[in-house]
């Protein structure tokens, strides 16, 4: 983050949660001294020989059960469904998974969105995220590094050890005497005396004295998680440093192996059509190239490589199998050449290249020699990278990566990012010290908090991610596109490729020049020439709502006339919008089954001359398979716009470009059973899909999002606050229409037109079991500071008018809010007059938390503010065996938790983040602490949920919805604590301008499209009225 002001004073007790000393020898510290294989004096830490036991689940009461039969039967049959046809459903309680979660994970492998590879803290590698959507659980116990050792003492006598580099022997072998794989290895390591040392993106192991009393070893794991680097970033790749440290008195003779199977996870390796080659590179690099075929999915190829340098030689095996079944050269016999000659013969590379069969697996070795004299110290370094350059979303489009902007789309380029791993991981390291450092030495931050800041962010990685080059999807127009599509908008190359059926579908015959001679869109490069001369491109890509935010009067069409003249949205207009609602008009579809789709993601809406940095996508979670959950991001987006600002604004650019689309696909919701609209114009959706994302938007069906209270709120105070961090008018201008419609949408909740919105007495909110009545603190809360957001956005936008009115609306709806559920303690849940009403909620102050986290006034005074928190703490967190557990979302006033319903009594670790965030923003630092600790003492120490952490636990300490999104909110702490000077110096004192009585004609028109707009069969002459207008309205920000 840039621009970091004075940070707000506060004191907090401190206190080390694992000392350096109580892991690793003294000794051996002083061995590694000033030596980058030294770990971290701030790091989470383990011991190897520690158990990762099972973890437990959540289970509802019997009460709810009741209550969930009818979701439980219509979610099973959904399911079923879902599967039959080869699609994954989003959610899925009754897949359990073949590998029972447990408290094993460490530090996940690669950049962002290229796939990644988890990494067990006892050294396995396991949960692989290559496919997108699918998570592999499993380790794949072949993949090892491993250590073979021989000294010869001063008389004569021969010491020879030899040890796979993981603890303990795994329990699943078969002890035949005709097996011939990895059970025949050496599995000799304890773990007793070496320790793992996480602080993301790299991870320490030491190995203490073992296998070897006299060998002192130091794995340092690093991957190219760098903020502000938009290029490395994005490579799938990770670095192992070893250094290794000759304690004895007899020189040692050290090789170290890196062994890999061909596989992507699960069973992927005996699918057959496999094979592996040996490679080199410039600069002494070399290793294997491991080819795998996928099933309905496109290949992937791995690299495994080390450098050879003077005192360190390097030798390859390409091939071994890894079962008994074909190959006349076995794990076992790998084994064995390697322990007697300490390398890879040069008979390894004359065999034949030979492709797996069915049933078969294969597996790649790399090692690397060296000579340590005693006392001595050598450093041996190796590199895993994968290259599968085409992300191919289930039942849906294909994508090319970002990473491949740089390596071109081949496919062949796991070798050339490996040998760069090698020669640029350092640079990565001093980058990723100059971005820690400032943090992990500021002694006011207690310890705990400083580490976890950065473990958290594993999820950036291992959330499933996907970060493409930003262009079309591969199928093109003639594959996937149909009437209405993303793909009807986008031209490739310098001519058009529109057909004749297209036109006669769309009534247009405009080519992309046309369109630019009427000043619409943009005509940006976004293409490459990549290093296999495969042809570079460009395209077109038209936003239909509001592109034309950034045309000024002198580049206008002046043979224009009025639109839609004798409407009643009809407006006074001049040449330049004439000039844009002509070629909007022209454009918009006339499609028969009711939708309106806009061009696939936001990338439309990128403004002449501005980069295109791709598109990113996240899981909700590895149980709850949607892209980029929105109302769970409104937590987790703090991270996103603290290190990579750039891709935050991203997904709020896809997150417009998809509140104006609408689509009349029938959806059975399954909560009620219900059906209703997939798609809505004008509301925020839910995600941007499972799929086919970005096309096939809303995966989520257990309600109706068109009908939740807090996804369109959301929306505006994500985009004021990224406008206000980074200063983009480009950013604002483009999702200004977005902004406007997403209020106006919201307008019809406004059931008793008093300028507050109601909740519906179902679970119209981001907690989807917890029904609400009324007026609610959470939701109500977020209308009220998104109704401030709009008037901010206005102004920006140059539309004071606009601006007026919304700050009259906010005033008179903060006045209704206060009056309906203050108490004179703290905001009730709701008005309603349930059980519930008058229960404490954690996230009372959501709206208000991100007043402060966006430079905007505080809703409310600080009595009001302080004492609603002050409950919360009293209650929800210390209440709660004594803070250490998080903060409970729902607390009677009586100290009883709030047991109406599952999340109600749950407690959420994101969501104790973000209370957190906001008692800091209010100058409680001591309690936010406090509250925070106790989502790191649950998640971090005793429950076993590191690098995992998930969405809620019970007050058991059972999970439910591990690996989850939301805990990223902590970055929210760390915004609170060092904010940009622009919302550091933001006024401290709620608004009291009144506003006037100005009647905003346009506005009240498009809420009252919005109010009919869910019918099935919309005409969409009404939408082009709704866009003529925002359009109109929005041409004085040009």
């Amino acid at each position: 983050m840039t621009g970091i002001s004075t940070p707000r004073i506060f004191h907090h007790h401190r206190r080390p949660s694992w000392p350096l000393n109580d892991f690793v020898h003294k000794p051996t510290l002083a061995m590694l001294e000033s030596d980058p294989g030294a770990p971290p004096k701030k790091a989470w830490r383990r011991k190897l020989n520690c158990t990762a036991g099972f973890l437990k689940e959540f289970s509802v009461t019997f009460m709810e059960a009741i209550k969930m039969i009818g979701l439980g039967l219509r979610l099973f049959a959904y399911v079923r469904s879902e599967r039959a046809q080869g699609r994954v459903p989003p959610i899925d309680p009754y897949n359990k998974g073949s590998t029972r979660p447990s408290a094993c994970h460490g530090v996940p492998m690669g950049g962002m969105g290229g796939g990644s590879i988890g990494r067990g803290f006892r050294g396995e590698f396991r949960r692989w995220q290559i496919i997108p959507g699918l998570c592999e659980e499993a380790p794949q116990l072949a993949n090892q590094f491993s250590v073979f050792i021989n000294r010869e003492k001063d008389n004569g006598v021969k010491k020879q050890i030899s040890s796979v580099l993981t603890p303990g022997r795994p329990s699943d072998f078969e002890n035949k005497e005709e097996d011939v794989g990895i059970s025949n290895w050496d599995w000799n390591l304890d773990g007793q005396h070496s320790t793992y040392h996480a602080l993301f993106p790299r991870a320490w192991t030491i190995y203490d004295g073992e296998p070897d009393p006299d060998l002192r070893i130091s794995c340092r794991q690093i991957s190219p998680f760098i903020p502000h680097n938009y290029q490395e970033s994005s490579y799938p790749t990770c670095v192992f440093a070893y250094t290794l440290v000759n304690a004895g008195k007899e020189t040692a003779s050290v090789n170290l192996m890196f062994t890999w199977a061909n596989s992507i996870g699960g069973n992927s390796g005996f699918t057959g059509g496999h094979f592996n080659e040996p490679f080199e590179e410039e600069d002494g690099v070399s290793g294997v190239r491991l080819h795998h075929k996928t099933k309905g999915n496109p290949s992937a190829t791995y690299a495994i490589a080390a450098r050879q340098v003077p005192g360190v030689t390097v030798s390859v095996c390409p091939n071994f199998s890894l079962t008994d079944k074909g190959g006349d050269y076995t794990a076992k016999d790998m084994w064995m050449e390697m322990k007697q000659n300490g390398y890879f013969s040069q008979s390894n590379l004359a065999r034949p290249l030979v492709t797996s069969l069915k049933g078969e697996e294969i597996g790649a070795a790399v090692a690397a020699h060296v000579v340590i004299p005693p006392g001595e110290k050598r450093n041996v370094v190796f590199s895993l990278a994968w290259d599968a350059p085409v992300v191919k979303f289930m039942k849906g489009r294909s994508y090319h990566r970002r990473y491949t902007q740089f390596y071109g789309t081949s496919g062949n380029a796991a070798s050339k990012i490996a040998h760069d791993a090698l020669l640029g991981y350092r640079k990565w390291e001093m980058d990723i010290d100059g971005w820690q450092r400032p943090i992990l030495r500021d002694e006011k931050l207690p310890e705990w908090y400083r580490i976890t800041l950065f473990n958290e962010l594993y999820y950036l990685v291992a959330g499933g991610t996907i970060w493409t080059d930003g262009n079309p999807s591969l199928q093109g127009r003639g594959d996937l596109s149909t009437p209405g599509s993303p793909e009807s908008f986008i031209s490739t190359g310098g001519a058009s490729e529109t057909n004749s059926d297209d036109e006669s579908v769309y009534g247009m015959s405009r080519g992309p020049s046309d369109l630019r001679s009427q000043s619409f869109g943009r005509d940006q490069a976004v293409g490459r020439s990549d290093a296999v001369g495969e042809k570079s491109f460009r395209y077109v890509g038209v936003s239909e709502y509001g592109d034309g935010l950034a045309f000024s009067p002198d580049r206008s069409n002046n043979n224009t006339t009025p639109y839609d003249e004798g409407t009643e949205m009809a407006v006074k207009t001049d040449d330049t919008s004439a000039a844009i609602l002509r070629a909007m008009k022209a454009r918009l579809p006339t499609d028969p089954s009711g939708n309106l789709k806009f061009p696939a993601g936001g990338v439309s809406l990128l403004q002449e001359g501005e980069e295109n940095y791709g598109q990113f996508l996240y899981l909700e979670g590895v149980e709850y398979v949607m892209w980029n959950t929105y109302d769970v991001h409104f937590y987790a987006s703090f991270a996103l716009l603290s290190l990579f600002p750039k891709l935050e604004l991203a997904i709020q650019r896809d997150f417009a470009a998809a509140c104006l689309s609408h689509s009349g696909e029938k959806v059975k919701f399954l909560a009620e059973g219900q059906w209703g609209i997939k798609k809505v114009f004008g509301s925020v959706p839910h995600d941007l899909g499972t799929h086919d994302p970005w096309v096939e938007v809303n995966a989520y069906n257990i309600h109706d999002t068109s009908k939740w209270k807090d996804l369109n709120t959301k929306f505006v105070l994500q985009v004021y606050r990224d406008v206000v961090a980074t200063g983009d008018k480009n950013f604002a201008r483009a999702c200004w229409p977005a902004v406007f419609a997403a209020m106006a949408y919201m307008d019809q909740f406004d059931r008793d037109r008093d300028g507050l919105i109601e909740n519906d007495g179902f679970p119209d909110q981001t907690y989807d079991t917890w029904s609400v009545h009324g007026v609610s603190a959470y939701c109500g809360g977020l209308w009220v500071a998104s109704l401030q957001a709009a008037a901010g956005m206005a102004e920006i936008c140059d539309d004071p008018k606009t601006a007026e009115y919304f700050r009259t609306k906010f005033v008179q709806a903060r006045d209704i809010y206060e009056k309906k559920l203050w108490n004179g303690t703290y905001f009730n849940y709701d008005s309603g007059n349930s059980s519930n009403s008058n229960s404490i909620q954690t996230d009372q102050l959501a709206g208000q938390w991100y007043a402060w986290a966006s430079g905007l006034p505080p809703l409310f005074d600080d009595f009001k503010a302080r004492s609603a928190l002050k409950k919360v703490y009293d209650f929800n967190v210390m209440k709660v065996k004594g803070g250490r557990m998080g903060a409970v979302n729902g607390m009677h006033p009586d100290g009883r938790v709030d047991e109406t319903c599952m999340q109600s009594r749950e407690i959420w670790t994101g969501v104790t983040y973000a209370a957190a965030a906001a008692m800091i923003h209010e100058g409680m630092v001591d309690q936010a602490f406090t509250t925070a600790e106790g989502v790191f003492i649950g998640g971090w120490l005793d429950y076993g949920y590191w690098f995992q952490t998930p969405e809620a636990w019970s007050m058991t300490g059972a999970y439910r919805s591990l690996t989850y999104m939301r805990p990223l909110s902590i970055w929210a702490m760390q915004w609170a604590l060092y904010p940009p000077k622009c919302i550091a110096e933001a006024p401290r004192i709620p608004s009291m301008d009144r506003g006037s009585n100005f009647v905003h004609a346009g506005y009240s028109s498009v809420a009252d499209y919005m109010k009919n707009i869910r019918r099935p069969h919309l005409e969409l002459s009404k939408i082009r009225n709704i866009c003529n207008y925002l359009l109109d309205c929005l041409r004085r920000t040009t």
